[in-house]
């Protein structure tokens, strides 16, 4: 009888195991397609913000190394006009608590689909640097903050749809165009590639504080959303 239960546990485990397998690598949904992962909106959150927080954490370290490395005596750095000057952000706390959860959630969708096309501009550069003693590191780097953008855009918009479907969010959040977010001057430029230290460094130091922004009205995000939830 001890050998049948054992059995019986011993199945039980594997079936679990192989489930649990299966949902860790299926894609996330906001709601029930076939073959989808279905999330609460409190983990949509919580995904989102550790996924940006990690993303700012990574460009912030390559943005300082990237400064003592080139510019050690940041003499030669002169003020910067970064390509997202166009989208209005709130430039506190305080104004983005007033700003409704519809119009939040376009600017953190604007401030990442204006960084996909510069940032691949800035991991090509990179590769391309003669100065390979730091640019083998930033360019890796480089190209994996690339990436976590893209990732981290899909997450906010697959979050949208949860709220929209919860009631939360209106419908005019939708898909945005790099093309309306950023003056044709800056595309054409990023699309040469034509970038030397400077261009580099000018880089980093922007997207070091739209990471930011974009990680800080996300939490802002789900406290006027959820609020109550480490807030």
């Amino acid at each position: 009888m001890r050998r049948v239960w054992f059995a019986v546990l011993a199945l039980v485990y594997l079936e679990h195991l192989e489930l649990s397998m299966k949902v860790g690598t299926a894609p996330i949904c906001a709601y029930g397609q076939a073959g989808c992962h279905i999330l609460s909106l409190a983990d949509f959150f919580d995904r989102v913000i550790q996924q940006s927080s990690r993303m700012h954490g990574i460009s912030s370290d390559l943005h300082s190394e990237f400064e003592q490395y080139f510019f050690p005596s940041k003499n030669s750095i002169g003020k910067r006009k970064c390509h997202t000057y166009g989208i209005l952000t709130p430039d506190d706390k305080e104004n983005a608590q007033r700003l409704g959860r519809e119009e939040l959630t376009e600017v953190i969708l604007r401030l990442l689909e204006a960084w996909g096309d510069p940032l691949s501009q800035l991991y090509w550069s990179m590769s391309q640097d003669q100065n390979q003693d730091f640019n083998h590191y930033s360019s890796n780097k480089a190209l994996e903050i690339s990436d976590m953008v893209h990732e981290l855009r899909d997450g906010v918009e697959k979050m949208a749809e949860k709220m929209k479907l919860l009631g939360v969010l209106g419908n005019t959040v939708s898909y945005i165009s790099p093309e309306s977010l950023v003056p044709s001057s800056a595309l054409s430029f990023y699309k040469q590639g034509e970038f030397n230290s400077l261009d580099h460094h000018d880089l980093l130091y922007c997207f070091r504080r739209d990471s930011n922004k974009v990680k800080n009205y996300l939490q802002i995000l789900k406290c006027t959303t959820l609020p109550g939830l480490d807030c």
